[in-house]
């Protein structure tokens, strides 16, 4: 699971909430902490995520885990770390390892394919030139992992347009894709929804699940 923060904020330690509802189903559950604006910009946090997943794929056996069985879930901008690495083979195949090792894809609020127009993003991103290197869409033909994209109606921070443009992409190169929207879901709504002693209308956790199952 990568967390989310703008590339800028978080830290693994506040994300022990996420892991516990699949944990209870059975999944070993890795958070990787990957390095931040301004120390780094892009690409650089998503070349920390692979080799986060990398590692975990050489690693888990050793936790009793199947390398095998290798499911990417993030929020935000962790969203679009997992699902650039899940879709742009690049990230993967230069540490000896392939995209098709990742089941499946689970994002939440997911910025996949926008223009960066506040200062921070552009000096992050840019210049103009880049962004469609970090853009999700960009790389979609037809082989990435399939992915469920949910977001919620409530979220001014990250627009519908991006789940709706990766997944009219996925669909016109015959992916597999689901989408998933939640109305009266904000953009933090998305993630504090895992926390378990929230009540809450919705499982977001067990459409995540069901999801993967159904890949597996």
């Amino acid at each position: 699971f990568f967390y989310g923060g703008s590339w800028q904020d978080g830290h693994k330690e506040m994300y022990p909430f996420v892991a516990k509802p699949f944990v209870d189903r059975g999944y070993i559950v890795v958070i990787p902490d990957y390095r931040k604006y301004p120390q780094v910009k892009f690409p650089s946090f998503v070349e920390d995520g692979a080799d986060a997943i990398v590692w975990t794929m050489d690693n888990i056996g050793s936790f009793q885990g199947n390398p095998d069985n290798l499911f990417v879930m993030g929020h935000s901008a962790g969203a679009h770390i997992g699902a650039l690495i899940s879709a742009d083979e690049q990230y993967l195949s230069r540490k000896g390892h392939s995209n098709q090792s990742i089941k499946a894809f689970a994002g939440l609020s997911g910025p996949y394919d926008f223009i960066p127009m506040e200062e921070d993003l552009k000096d992050i991103f840019g210049p103009p030139e880049r962004y469609p290197q970090m853009t999700v869409t960009t790389f979609i033909d037809g082989n990435e992992p399939p992915m469920l994209l949910m977001w919620g109606e409530e979220d001014t921070l990250v627009g519908q347009r991006n789940i709706d443009l990766l997944s009219t992409k996925i669909k016109l190169e015959r992916g597999r894709v689901t989408t998933k929207t939640f109305p009266e879901m904000g953009h933090v709504d998305m993630i504090s929804n895992l926390i378990w002693f929230l009540p809450s209308k919705v499982s977001i956790d067990q459409e995540i699940s069901d999801f993967f199952a159904r890949q597996h």
